[in-house]
C-alpha cells in the first residue's frame, strides 16, 4: 500500500501541513505561554492574548542589564577580574556577580483591565484561544462579565513590537482598557521561571512618561545601568496615566467598538509603528517563512504516531523562529524566561542552530553565525591566559563574549570543534572561495587551540585529553577524567576538517594539526565496547545517566575511524542500560540519529517520541529539575534529527528517507540538505 511505503513524489501543501497543528487552548497554562515574536523579540500571552492574569515575559535579545557592583569594588577592579578569567576563590560575592552579570530583563507586561479595577479570572468564561501559525496571530475569544471580548495579538517581524486588536461592547461602555506594568530585574537567582522580574519592588528602577499625546505616549525605563523606551500608540483618543508604582492604564475618551494598540520596545526613542502596519507585516512574513526552506510531511503515513511527530516538527519550527534566531546564540529557555541568568551556552549553539542549515534557512542562521568572529579576540585572550595557542571558545557567555566563572564553565571542551562543523555545513551549501575565506581565521584559531590543548604522554607518545576537563555529561570528577571517547572522536573530526579546509584554500598544511590528529589517544574500550573515558570504573552502573555522549560518536557525528562492531555493541548497550529518565532534551535527538545511522529506524522514531521527551500543547519541550522549561535545545535536536532521518547523511543507504522505517511511514520532504 502507498501508506506503507516510505516514498515521496508530489509537492507538499505547506499551508495544510502547518495549520493542521495550530494550537488551541481553553484555559491558561500557568507555566507555558502562547507566543508571538520574531526570533529577536518575543511576547508571551495567557488565555486573554495578553498578560492579564499571568505575568509571562516580554523579552528581546538586547534587553540586558548589570546589577550594582559588590561593595568595595570598582568597574576597573571587576573588569580586571573578568579579563584574568580567574576571580579570587575566596571572594564568592565577586564570583557570583561575574557569573550573573549581565542578566536579561523582562521588558514589561501588557494586559486587559476594567476602567476602575483589575480583572480577575472569575470575571472571565468561555475562553478559546487559537494560534494561527500561518500568520503568526493569536486569536483569543472570551466573555468578561458575560460580554464577548475578542483579542488578536501579533508581533512585528523586524521590530520589537506587538500589535493588539480588541473588540467588545465593553469598549463602547468605556469599561474595558489595557494596562502596562514593569518589574525590577536582577541576577539574584540562576533560574527565573516561569516568570521573570520582581513585581512588588518599586524602588531601584524608574518609569517616566517622556511624551504624551492624544493617541500616543513614550515611556522611559531605567533599571540599574539599562535604559530603554516603551512606545505606545492607540487608535482612539485617550491618555496613558500612571495608576500606581510602575503600572499605567490607558484612559479612553469616549466610547469605541474596536481598539487597536501598538506597544514597542527599543534602546533608542524610535517612531512607533501603527497597529495596522504590524498586523499587515505579520501576515506577509509568516507565510513567506513557512514557504521557504525545508519541510517534512508525514500525513500519508499509516503509523498513527505520525501526527504527534509532525506536530512536534511544525511547532518546533515556530517556537525556534519566535525565540531562537537572533543575532546571538539563544539561551536554553529562549525568550520565554531566564535560565543561567539569561546567558547562552556555546556548547548548545549546535543544537539551537544547526537544524537551520539542514532546513536551508540560511538567512536566519546567518544572523548569529558571526558570533565566532565577534568572540574571536576574547577567545584568543582566554587561550593565551591559560597557556594555549589559538582561541578557546567559552562555555557560558554573554553578548560581549565574556566567559562566566565556574568549574564546568572553565573545563568543558566539547563546544570547541563546533565552529568547524558550522563552517563545513556552510561550505556544502555555499561551496566558494568566499566561504573558505569567511571562516579561515575562525578555523585556524579553533584548530590551533585543539592542537595545543592535548598533552603528549612521555611514555606512549600519544596526545591525551585531560585531566582536568569536563565531559559532555558534566557528571564526572574533572580531576580523574581523561581521554574521553566522545571528545577524542570529535577532536579528530574537527582537526580533519580543518586540514581539509587548508587544502581547499591551497595553503601549506599545518603539520602540528596532522601530528596531533594522527597521534591522539585511541578511544578507550572495555569488554568490547567503548567507554566514557580511560580507566573509568563501574560506568554502566554509576555513570549511566545524563547525556549519553557515546552514541553521539556515531549518529550526530560520522563514524570515521570507529570500529563498527564495537560501536554497534556500544550503542545497543546504551539503549538497554542508560537511565533515560535522567536524560532530557537534545539527548533524544542524539539517540535517534545514532539508531538511524546504525540501521535501526524504528528505534530512531521511538526515541523521538520517548515518554521522557515531552512536548506541551504549544510545542514547548519540558525541562527537568536540571534545566528550565521550555528547553530549546530539545526542539533543535528534534528538528536536526528529523532532517537527518529524512534527507540522509554522508554514507547513508540509497533509500528515500533512510532514517525512517520503510513500513507505516510515508515521508514527503523537500528543501532539506544532507547531514554530515
Amino acid at each position: 500500500m502507498q501508506g506503507d511505503e516510505n516514498t515521496s513524489t508530489s509537492m507538499i501543501d505547506r499551508r495544510a501541513l502547518v495549520q493542521r497543528h495550530d494550537p488551541v487552548r481553553t484555559t491558561s497554562n500557568p507555566t507555558s505561554p502562547m507566543q508571538v515574536g520574531n526570533g529577536c523579540f518575543a511576547f508571551g500571552s495567557d488565555i486573554t492574548g495578553l498578560q492579564t492574569f499571568v505575568p509571562f515575559a516580554t523579552m528581546s535579545e538586547w534587553g540586558w542589564k548589570n546589577d550594582k557592583l559588590p561593595a568595595g569594588y570598582s568597574q576597573e577592579s571587576v573588569q580586571g577580574a573578568r579579563e584574568s578569567h580567574a576571580p579570587p576563590d575566596n571572594d564568592p560575592e565577586l564570583t557570583h556577580w561575574l557569573r550573573s552579570n549581565p542578566n536579561r530583563m523582562n521588558l514589561g507586561r501588557i494586559g486587559l483591565c476594567f476602567a476602575n479595577s483589575q480583572i480577575s479570572e472569575e470575571d472571565v468564561s468561555g475562553c478559546t484561544q487559537h494560534l494561527d501559525l500561518w500568520t503568526g496571530t493569536i486569536h483569543s475569544t472570551m466573555k468578561m462579565k458575560g460580554v464577548d471580548v475578542i483579542v488578536d495579538t501579533v508581533a512585528h517581524p523586524t521590530r520589537d513590537a506587538i500589535g493588539v486588536g480588541i473588540e467588545s461592547s465593553l469598549l463602547s461602555a468605556n469599561e474595558l482598557s489595557i494596562f502596562l506594568d514593569f518589574p525590577f530585574n536582577e541576577g539574584r537567582t540562576k533560574f527565573s521561571a516561569p516568570y521573570v522580574g520582581i513585581w512588588d519592588q518599586n524602588s531601584d528602577h524608574s518609569t517616566e512618561i517622556v511624551e504624551s499625546k492624544d493617541t500616543q505616549a513614550m515611556l522611559l525605563r531605567q533599571v540599574d545601568d539599562a535604559k530603554y523606551f516603551v512606545g505606545v500608540q492607540w487608535s482612539h483618543s485617550g491618555k496613558l496615566e500612571r495608576q500606581s508604582g510602575h503600572r499605567f492604564v490607558l484612559r479612553l475618551s469616549g466610547s469605541c467598538a474596536r481598539l487597536h494598540v501598538t506597544v514597542t520596545f527599543s534602546q533608542q526613542e524610535l517612531e512607533v509603528p501603527s497597529p495596522q502596519s504590524i498586523f499587515q507585516a505579520s501576515k506577509i512574513y509568516w507565510p513567506l517563512f513557512w514557504q521557504s526552506g525545508g519541510a517534512i510531511d508525514l500525513s500519508k503515513s499509516t503509523d498513527t504516531r505520525w501526527a504527534e511527530l509532525e506536530r512536534r516538527l511544525v511547532l518546533s519550527q515556530y517556537a525556534t523562529a519566535v525565540n531562537a534566531v537572533g543575532h546571538d546564540p539563544p539561551q536554553e529557555s529562549g525568550l520565554v524566561n531566564l535560565g543561567w541568568f539569561g546567558k547562552f551556552h556555546m556548547e548548545m549553539n549546535w543544537w539551537h542552530s544547526a537544524h537551520l542549515a539542514l532546513f536551508n534557512r540560511w538567512s536566519l542562521l546567518e544572523r548569529s553565525l558571526d558570533v565566532y568572529d565577534r568572540f574571536l579576540p576574547s577567545a584568543k585572550r582566554l587561550a593565551t591566559t591559560q597557556g594555549f595557542k589559538g582561541a578557546r571558545w567559552p562555555k557560558m557567555a554573554d553578548p560581549s563574549g565574556n566567559t562566566s566563572p565556574g568549574e564546568i564553565n572553565s573545563l568543558l571542551i566539547w563546544q570547541q570543534p563546533h565552529p568547524i562543523l558550522f563552517a563545513e555545513l556552510d561550505y556544502r551549501a555555499h561551496p566558494s572561495k568566499q566561504t573558505l575565506y569567511k571562516w579561515k581565521a575562525v578555523i585556524e584559531a579553533t584548530a590551533e587551540f585543539m592542537a595545543s590543548f592535548p598533552r603528549k604522554s612521555e611514555q606512549s607518545g600519544v596526545y591525551c585529553l585531560g585531566p582536568q576537563l569536563h565531559l559532555m555529561s558534566e557528571n564526572t570528577d574533572s580531576n580523574e577524567t581523561y581521554n574521553p571517547s566522545f571528545e577524542l572522536h570529535y577532536w579528530r573530526i574537527g582537526l580533519s576538517i580543518a586540514e581539509e579546509w587548508w587544502n581547499r584554500l591551497g595553503l601549506e598544511p599545518k603539520a602540528e594539526w596532522s601530528t596531533v590528529r594522527h597521534n591522539l589517544a585511541p578511544l578507550p574500550t572495555e569488554n568490547g565496547v567503548y567507554i566514557m573515558w580511560q580507566e573509568i570504573e563501574d560506568m554502566w552502573t554509576n555513570y549511566n545517566w545524563e547525556h549519553p555522549a557515546l552514541v553521539a560518536m556515531y549518529g550526530w557525528l560520522p563514524g570515521h575511524n570507529l570500529d563498527q562492531e564495537i560501536m554497534l555493541r556500544t550503542s545497543k548497550e546504551v539503549w538497554n542500560i542508560w537511565r533515560l529518565d535522567r536524560c532530557w532534551g537534545w539527548d533524544f535527538g542524539m539517540l535517534a540519529m545514532n539508531a538511524a545511522r546504525s540501521g535501526f529506524p524504528e528505534k530512531a522514531v521511538e526515541f523521538l517520541l520517548h515518554e521522557n521527551f515531552e512536548f506541551d500543547d504549544v510545542g514547548m519541550v519540558l525541562g527537568t529539575d536540571q534545566v528550565p522549561s521550555p528547553y530549546f535545545p530539545g526542539m533543535g535536536s528534534l528538528l536536526y534529527a528529523c532532517a537527518f532521518m529524512a534527507a540522509g547523511w554522508d554514507g547513508a543507504p540509497s533509500l528515500h528517507a533512510p532514517g525512517f522505517p520503510s513500513q507505516g511511514w510515508n515521508v514527503k520532504h523537500e528543501g532539506l540538505s544532507k547531514a554530515l
